[in-house]
């Protein structure tokens, strides 16, 4: 509106014309929200005041008018506030009627959808006798290991009476001797009554104990199956199966100790520093977070995979042709599916450095990738990024898990034994993943970089394979 106005006003405002800059003002003031309109010239003199602002304030806009590169003057319009007066003035049914809703709804909420007291008094109830439940199944089960303890303790006390009593019988005539036969014999029914009653409530508790007793040795043996013969010899030994309880809990200790070594065994069979690098494997992989790739009409999919092979293949073949590289060769074409793609390379002699010929190719892919995709971007075209894997044949499968946990877009994941290692140290620089979780993620590194040679090297593998691109097109 003050563009607008100073649009209309600019020749008026430049000849200080007061009598059409007030009519053009007056137009303006008609709007209800426009409570003054304020003019004045390039001195800072007003030219004309309209409204009546002081009685009503609110927002003031104010703006220069020029003409080309000078100033002629400015404009301040005042906006009227609205109070909260006018709002219920002009909105009174709408605030009555919410008023009422709400209303409506605490009476709703307290009359119908509160528990009543019959409810609360069930739940209550339905508390307290699961409580009493509860303690009861508590005091059974101490009942139970107290009338273990005084069986225990009668059958001991018992049999030294009866020891004391067989010495006293050797020197006491036959008269005192069948007395205390007597004697014994009523001993004996009272502890038999007694065994009679408590005999249900420690049949459950030797069940139970029986029960623990049973899984432990089936652990145990489980545990032990994968263990030799040898060490099962060594462990079980004549005085262990005498104290059969003991020796099934050592032996489960063992067999866990034994059945851990074992897989540390295989993890560093797997992950060993000593093997030899004889071939590397090369895994790219899209960076497909949303499954585009499949969703893509075979039409457009298919071209695409068949460009990715052939930037692969090309550079494959233009990279092992690098000095630095001689001894390597490529064991397959690879081609490119939804899944990526996987260069195997080997080594012809003992001085060839695949490893190195790996990490390379895997560069070298990322930043053609990158070029390309850019290029499809901006011609608004389908395109994804890639990420890469360099690991030799034992470890292919776990760079394949890495890739799809820890792998990120244009990154690349080495995976490699100190052999491999050795032959990309003077060449790359890597970093470590953080916070690994498992034993190939704290094994493998991640690509930081390489050095000036390096490089320069892929720059001109990379222009060489882009200059086929453009002939071949």
């Amino acid at each position: 509106m003050v563009a607008q106005l100073i649009d209309e006003s600019r020749l008026s405002l430049e000849n200080k014309d007061r009598v059409s800059l007030s009519v053009i003002a007056n137009r303006y003031t008609s709007e209800q929200d426009v409570t003054r309109i304020l003019i004045k010239d390039n001195n800072d003199d007003i030219l004309v005041p309209v409204g009546n602002a002081p009685m009503q304030q609110g927002d003031t806009i104010r703006q220069i008018a020029t003409n080309g590169d000078s100033v002629i003057g400015s404009v301040s319009l005042t906006l009227k506030d609205i109070s909260k007066g006018e709002i219920i003035a002009m909105q009174w049914p709408f605030v009555i009627g919410t008023m009422l809703l709400h209303l409506l709804l605490w009476l709703i909420y307290g009359y119908l959808a509160r528990p009543t007291k019959e409810q609360i008094n069930a739940l209550s109830r339905d508390v307290e006798d699961l409580y009493r439940e509860q303690y009861r199944q508590v005091d059974q089960r101490s009942d139970y290991r107290e009338n273990a303890r005084e069986n225990a303790d009668g059958a001991n006390g018992s049999n030294d009476k009866r020891s004391a009593d067989n010495e006293n019988d050797n020197t006491r005539n036959s008269s005192n001797k069948n007395e205390g036969r007597n004697l014994d014999d009523n001993q004996g029914a009272g502890e038999a009554s007694n065994k009679t009653t408590n005999t249900r409530k420690i049949d459950v508790h030797n069940e139970v104990n029986a029960y623990l007793r049973a899984q432990q040795n089936q652990d145990a043996t489980t545990e032990d199956t994968g263990l030799n013969a040898d060490n099962v010899a060594e462990y079980r030994t004549d005085d262990q199966a005498a104290n059969a309880t003991q020796d099934d809990g050592r032996s489960s200790d063992n067999g866990t100790h034994k059945v851990n070594g074992s897989a540390s065994q295989l993890s560093t069979a797997k992950l060993s520093a000593t093997r030899a690098v004889d071939t590397v494997s090369v895994q790219i992989v899209f960076h497909d977070e949303f499954n585009m790739l499949e969703r893509l009409a075979p039409s457009q999919r298919l071209p695409y995979l068949a460009l990715c092979t052939q930037l692969l293949n090309q550079a494959i073949t233009e990279l092992l042709k690098q000095p630095l590289l001689m001894g390597v060769s490529a064991m397959n074409e690879p081609r490119f599916d939804e899944s990526g793609a996987c260069a195997v390379l080997k080594a012809d002699n003992s001085h060839a450095k695949v490893a190195l010929a790996g990490v390379m190719l895997g560069k070298l892919y990322l930043m053609l990738n990158k070029i390309i995709h850019d290029k499809h971007i901006e011609l608004s075209r389908f395109a994804l990024s890639a990420k890469a894997g360099v690991s030799d044949d034992a470890q292919a499968d776990a760079m394949t898990q890495l890739l799809q946990s820890v792998g990120k877009k244009e990154q690349m994941l080495i995976l490699l034994p100190n052999a491999g290692l050795k032959q990309i140290s003077n060449h790359v620089q890597v970093h470590s993943i953080m916070r690994p979780t498992t034993v190939y993620e704290r094994e493998c590194a991640i690509f930081d970089g390489g050095n000036d040679s390096m490089i320069q090297r892929l720059a001109d593998v990379r222009n060489a394979v882009l200059m086929i691109e453009e002939t071949d097109e």
